[in-house]
């Protein structure tokens, strides 16, 4: 009985003497590893609350657009851009102002929105995007073959059917007639059966047959 005493007895001092020379550097690693759970836990709710003003930014902005508010569509762009550029909200906004602008004609304002999307898309589907989006400007630029260049550059299959159209419309305008053909026959297979683009696609596909017809 004596012996399990002074056993127990040494045991409690070699336990006390071991926390004296380590307790300190213990304490500091508890005090580190909670500060990081605490600041881990804090960042995950700030970028939540990030991601979160910027989509509610995103939507006000595409309400703005559906109105055509032109003042505030400028501004909610900016401020995505300038505000939220980590996310991916602020690639979409860049990239559909380039296709406004793309759309009106004033292709001088594209680039640099397409240079600023480009540098910020993080994943694969946003690099299509935007990639798409440079495809559509060459096109309109009257660089048929550079915009069937970078088509064939993308990545993934996210936008295989507007891709695939342009492709068709790019191979049109060299007078590819044949490789045209195939790449809006693609374009059709890529969509769904009720995609609202699936009837321009067949009229430019039937237009290439007639077309061929007339050429024979």
């Amino acid at each position: 009985m004596s012996f399990d005493v002074y056993d127990d007895y040494e045991q409690g001092e070699r336990v006390q003497q071991w926390l004296r020379k380590n307790g300190v550097s213990i304490l500091v690693g508890i005090v580190l590893g909670l500060v990081l759970i605490f600041g881990w836990q804090q960042w995950k709710s700030h970028r939540a609350g990030h991601e979160q003003a910027a989509a509610g930014e995103y939507s006000a902005l595409q309400l703005a657009v559906a109105q055509n508010k032109t003042t505030e569509i400028d501004v909610r762009t900016e401020n995505l851009l300038k505000d939220y550029s980590d996310t991916a909200w602020s690639v979409f906004a860049a990239s559909e102002r380039a296709q406004r602008n793309l759309l009106a004609g004033q292709l001088d304002k594209v680039g640099g929105d397409l240079e600023w999307a480009k540098a910020h898309a993080k994943d694969e589907t946003l690099k299509s995007l935007v990639d798409l989006r440079i495809a559509q400007l060459k096109f309109a630029q009257g660089k048929a073959e550079e915009a069937i260049a970078t088509v064939d550059a993308m990545q993934g299959k996210s936008f295989a059917a507007i891709a695939q159209e342009l492709r068709g419309d790019a191979l049109v305008k060299l007078g590819r007639h044949d490789d045209a053909r195939k790449a809006y026959q693609a374009a059709i297979a890529a969509m769904g059966d009720s995609a609202p683009q699936r009837g321009v696609v067949q009229t430019k596909l039937d237009d290439l047959a007639v077309a061929g017809k007339q050429g024979a």
